[in-house]
């Protein structure tokens, strides 16, 4: 769920010559990138199809978001190179795909898409209750214990790349479990708190992108050491106080890490289309994002709409209006 999916739509549940929802569940199983396990899992939970789907999209778009001032700017092109590697951005890629992920089940749950689970188990909510107040609380515990089975994940990867992996997949899903917090509506007369019901409710997806993104330009490089306590090796970086310690320091459980330095970005690559034409702020990206190439300057009209004003009694007229607007482009 890292991008190599079509973001194409679903066929309909229903249709000529199907048999209802469960057939149209069984083949967009299939039309998902899934390994054989996967597959079998996903033909068992109704509703899973569409919450992987939803989740992929939720997971690009937020990394194209946070990308969208950066050399790398997380486009789909190159995507199967960059995750042979071990770049920094392949550790946020591993991230996000997790937390949307577990984002999307734990909402599912909730909205009552899924069959398998339902509202958070708050005590003293029934779910029946909740769904009739409209507080069904989002399902992280479900989320999470089911998407460690989705994925696979054995407690110790065969080798570095593979601990990597497994380590920023568990940062994304950190991130959401950060973001869980308890919210509470009052059932008094007159808005009174004489009852009062609290669920778990998950931040929204921007928040957690936010997150990722500073731990992205924090991500810490990291290598390969034996533990002789534990009988295995284990990531490891340089020591934080300075490479005079004399032993390196473990990542911390929210560190993204990588293995390898990342390439600029700068011109086209097996992992990106380059900068060239990309748009940028003058006073804020262009000298970087162009990589000292310089960037073309073109004025264009645009149009938009002002002096918008409530005609009575239920709609918003509008004027059409037009303005000069200087776009900054990257050079060849």
């Amino acid at each position: 769920l890292t991008g190599k999916e079509a973001l194409t739509h679903f066929p309909s549940l229903g249709g000529p010559g199907g048999s209802g929802p469960a057939r149209g569940h069984l083949k967009q199983c299939e039309l998902l990138q899934l390994s054989r396990r996967q597959k079998r899992l996903c033909r068992r939970e109704p509703g899973l199809a569409e919450t992987l789907r939803d989740a992929i999209r939720l997971g690009i778009l937020e990394c194209q978001f946070q990308f969208r001032s950066e050399r790398w700017n997380c486009s789909l092109e190159g995507r199967p190179s960059l995750l042979k590697r071990g770049f920094k951005e392949t550790a946020f890629l591993y991230a996000v795909s997790s937390a949307a992920l577990t984002h999307s089940l734990a909402r599912a749950c909730s909205a009552g898409r899924m069959e398998r689970c339902t509202c958070d188990d708050s005590p003293g909510l029934e779910n029946r209750k909740a769904w009739q107040w409209g507080v069904c609380g989002d399902n992280l515990k479900y989320s999470t214990r089911f998407l460690k089975k989705f994925l696979g994940q054995k407690r110790i990867g065969k080798d570095l790349r593979a601990k990597v992996d497994i380590h920023n997949t568990n940062v994304g899903i950190k991130a959401v479990k950060n973001g869980l917090k308890t919210t509470c509506k009052c059932h008094g007369v007159s808005g009174s708190c004489a009852v009062r019901t609290c669920w778990k409710q998950l931040s929204p997806f921007h928040e957690i992108g936010r997150l990722l993104k500073l731990r992205y330009d924090d991500a810490v490089k990291v290598f390969s050491a034996s533990n002789d306590a534990v009988g295995h090796s284990e990531l490891a970086a340089p020591h934080r106080h300075g490479p005079s310690a004399k032993h390196p320091a473990l990542p911390r459980p929210t560190d993204l890490v990588y293995v390898e330095d990342s390439p600029s970005f700068c011109r086209p690559s097996k992992y990106s289309l380059g900068t060239a034409g990309r748009t940028c702020s003058r006073e804020g990206n262009c000298d970087s994002m162009c990589c000292g190439r310089g960037y073309n300057t073109q004025s264009r009209l645009v149009t938009f709409s002002c002096h918008c004003q409530v005609q009575w009694c239920c709609y918003v007229e509008c004027q059409q209006c037009m303005q000069e607007e200087v776009v900054y482009s990257c050079k060849q």
